[in-house]
């Protein structure tokens, strides 16, 4: 199936502001997760966690541009190029989505930004165990999900905060 979309405008938006939202504001925790707000995104609120085999793992709100984006980090990645498009798949336990990621980098850690505006694919991450990140067909990265669930029903909480 695919849900996640890759839109020019608003990847490169994201691409901006995820390379500069160092200044995240702590909103609170839920199952192992930080949720916060993230101000260069119209205050929209995100939920991440750190992993480890290194992966440092964003899912949120733009609000500046309408959508929802995974955002994933990790050292290993060193040859991510700050803007370029890379073709990646998603494993949510059995279920599969495919889209476009671009590259970026937080401080100096390399990572992908994906988008997406289907809350399909935000209900099916809450319900699901793992998530793997798939580029050219080989595993780059696998999380457990757990607490997943609870941090993205804070993290909504958090976004009707917001207004």
């Amino acid at each position: 199936m695919t849900f996640l979309h890759l839109a020019s405008a608003l990847g490169l938006a994201l691409l901006t502001t995820a390379a500069t939202a160092q200044d995240l504001v702590p909103y609170s925790e839920a199952g192992g997760w930080a949720v916060a707000v993230d101000p260069t995104l119209g205050n929209g609120c995100l939920l991440t966690s750190d992993f480890e085999d290194g992966s440092t793992v964003r899912i949120g709100f733009d609000r500046t541009a309408g959508n929802g984006y995974v955002a994933a980090f990790n050292d290993a990645w060193g040859d991510i190029e700050d803007g370029a498009s890379y073709p990646i798949s998603f494993l949510l336990d059995d279920q599969q989505y495919d889209g476009e990621a671009v590259g970026v980098h937080l401080d100096a850690l390399p990572g992908a930004v994906i988008t997406f505006d289907s809350i399909d694919f935000l209900t099916d991450l809450a319900a699901r165990n793992v998530m793997v990140l798939q580029h050219d067909g080989s595993d780059v990265m696998s999380i457990d999900l757990s607490g997943t669930d609870e941090a993205i029903a804070e993290t909504i909480a958090c976004q009707e905060v917001q207004g």
